[in-house]
């Protein structure tokens, strides 16, 4: 029993964590090319872009780190059901 709240504990800790990388790795991705963009125009500019290209990046890290935990529990539910379904009702 103790060990299987310890391996659920740990599973959502390592989810949180990987959902915190995601958003981190989008956010810094859309800071520089913000912040390249806005360089283009001035240095006022790239400061603005790059934080508005972070906070895109961290929405979008946000989503599709959702997306991808929606995905894996489907693929998870459609491979419980392993083919029981026999056509004999």
């Amino acid at each position: 029993m103790v060990r299987s709240e310890l391996r659920t504990a740990t599973e959502t800790v390592r989810g949180r964590t990987t959902r915190a990388l995601g958003r981190a790795r989008y956010a810094a991705i859309g800071g520089a090319v913000g912040g390249a963009v806005g360089g283009l125009f001035s240095r006022n500019a790239a400061s603005t872009g790059a934080g508005l290209g972070a906070l895109v990046g961290a929405i979008v890290g946000e989503t599709r780190s959702d997306v991808d935990s929606l995905v894996d529990e489907v693929f998870e539910s459609v491979a419980g059901d392993d083919g029981a379904d026999d056509g004999s009702e």
